[in-house]
């Protein structure tokens, strides 16, 4: 039986089935982890304990640096809160609310080094929605940045049984008063391995959010296959980006990746394109991690040498459209390392190291991870055939009770939702979602290739392709949502300008037989295209 320190069971009782659960294997050396195993200890602790302890660790505007020992001391601080004044039991749900922060970052650590489990949750998230977070996760204690209290305070009202603390990230709030009396050492409570460290919530661009369980080792083998072997950072590294931390992909890029080889991040509260490129040049960052539409947007608005100290740039949360991957290499340089991951596998395990990189191909298997193109019955399909995205390695989907794991998880694989190909050398190319093969008059056509068409085109600024029914011709019909560089522009005259642009460029029946213009598609706050969302107003 697998050890445990969690003395309320509540996530490991809602875990899937044996039967359910997806097939986790652990081919790398460094990928051999003790049953005892706090992450906390591994990020954070022992670099301290390495002689790291005065290396800079987190960075924000208008601030000092903190160091990897300040920010121990600081965890260890809200740790005792927890324990000793909140009543924190091993296997609580703390639910985090606050922007990308150091204090949010020191109470993740706090959470974790108190044998609790993590619930961050996304800034903009109104009071209904995080209401549906603590009902589903059974949050316990929640800590809040005071600034983001008032929607966190409404749900509460309808969810009995929380208790709230406030921060503020300059001091002078409920949790800095019981905090300033605690001693800052602390014995970080030894979880085992398995324990449930996170838990994190899908950003819900198919409908009602899904809850992701994490172990602690979950937390260590992203960082030990992406990390090591794709990313491959320095300690002199300084990460930035726009995720927040509630996102996965936030999560590893701007707190685990740097923490496990000792570098630094910059923490931003507001991260849009024009405050990242200000950050990178003020800070001199030299690893970025954000979206496909943000790279568009920096290669227009980026001077000379605003980017001279970038090495590695990291694009992620939807597929990136390879005239952006032109772009941003022609401005700067740099190879986008492309990827793919999702908050089920905690994050990227298709992706390439620059060496590697392919222009336009999502990359390979990270080591550590295997990924084949299944059929409809799970069966391998052979090179250059679409299919299925099938993937197995050392983290797997695994939902707090959720029936939906049946359809993530078959035969032990994971089934992200994706279809793709493969070729000859074994590079994945993104096709679609399998929800976004769009079937027009007995044609498969790829929303996604229609859309890198289409963005193109100088005067598109955003564009989301989507199936239309035809209730006349008994079909889907290809439409596309356009957002123009200048709305003035919009009309019947540009609609068919786009279209011939489109059909210039791919197969004529793939043109979208409609364009709607659009001041904004709809997105989630990590920048995620809502298609579902569209689909509902064709």
């Amino acid at each position: 039986m697998k050890f445990s320190a969690h003395v309320d069971r509540f996530a490991e009782d809602r875990l899937p089935p044996p039967e359910a659960m997806p097939e986790l294997r652990f081919d790398l050396p460094e990928l051999q982890y003790p049953s005892h195993l706090n992450a906390a200890t591994a990020l954070l602790d022992e670099r301290v304990d390495a002689g790291d302890g005065e290396r800079r660790c987190l960075l924000a505007p208008g601030r000092p640096a903190i160091t990897y020992a300040g920010l121990r001391a600081t965890a260890n601080r809200i740790a005792r809160v927890l324990c000793e004044d909140l009543g924190l039991e091993t296997g609580n749900r703390v639910l985090l609310r606050g922007p990308n922060t150091p204090m949010l970052a020191a109470c993740w650590f706090a959470v974790l080094k108190a044998g609790g489990i993590a619930v961050t949750t996304m800034p903009l998230y109104r009071s209904t929605e995080l209401q549906f977070i603590m009902e589903k996760a059974q949050v316990k204690i929640a800590l809040c940045d005071a600034r983001l209290r008032a929607e966190l305070d409404a749900a509460c009202e309808r969810v009995a049984g929380v208790r709230r603390v406030h921060y503020l990230d300059d001091g002078g709030d409920e949790l800095e008063a019981w905090t300033a009396h605690k001693a800052e050492t602390f014995e970080n409570v030894a979880t085992g391995a398995e324990d449930v460290a996170l838990i994190a919530f899908t950003s819900g661009t198919t409908g009602i959010p899904k809850a992701a369980m994490h172990y602690h080792r979950d937390l260590l083998a992203t960082c030990d296959s992406y990390g090591k072997h794709v990313l491959r950072p320095s300690r002199d590294d300084l990460f930035c980006g726009s995720p927040p931390l509630a996102f996965t992909f936030g999560l590893g890029g701007l707190l685990l990746f740097p923490c496990r080889t000792g570098a630094a991040t910059l923490l931003l509260e507001r991260a849009g394109p024009e405050e990242l490129l200000r950050a990178v040049a003020e800070f001199e960052v030299t690893t970025l991690f954000t979206a496909p539409i943000a790279y568009r947007a920096m290669t227009s608005l980026a001077g000379e040498g605003d980017l001279r100290t970038l090495r590695t740039c990291v694009s992620a949360g939807e597929t990136l459209p390879k005239p952006v991957w032109d772009e941003w290499h022609a401005k700067t340089g740099l190879r986008i390392l492309d990827g793919i991951g999702s908050t089920e596998m905690l994050h990227i395990f298709v992706g390439a190291p620059h060496e590697r990189v392919r222009a336009g191909s999502t990359g390979l298997p990270v080591p550590g991870y295997v990924a084949e193109i299944h059929d409809d019955d799970g069966l391998p399909l052979p090179a250059g055939t679409v299919g299925r995205l099938a993937v197995k390695g050392p983290t797997g989907c695994k939902y707090l009770q959720d029936e939906r794991q049946a359809t993530y998880v078959r035969n032990g694989w994971n089934y992200p939702g994706d279809a793709y190909r493969m070729d000859d050398d074994g590079y994945l190319w993104y096709v679609a979602r399998t929800d976004d093969m769009i079937i027009s008059a007995g044609y498969n056509v790829s929303g996604p290739e229609v859309e890198q068409a289409l963005i193109a085109h100088a005067d598109v600024k955003e564009v989301a392709v989507v199936g239309k029914h035809d209730p006349l011709k008994q079909t889907n019909i290809v439409k596309a949502f356009v957002v123009l560089a200048d709305r003035r522009a919009a009309g019947d005259a540009k609609v068919r300008e786009l279209q011939e642009f489109c059909r210039a460029r791919i197969a004529p029946f793939k043109a979208p037989r409609e364009i709607e213009f659009v001041d904004e598609l709809p997105r989630t706050e990590t920048g995620k295209l809502q298609r579902y969302k569209l689909r509902g107003r064709s």
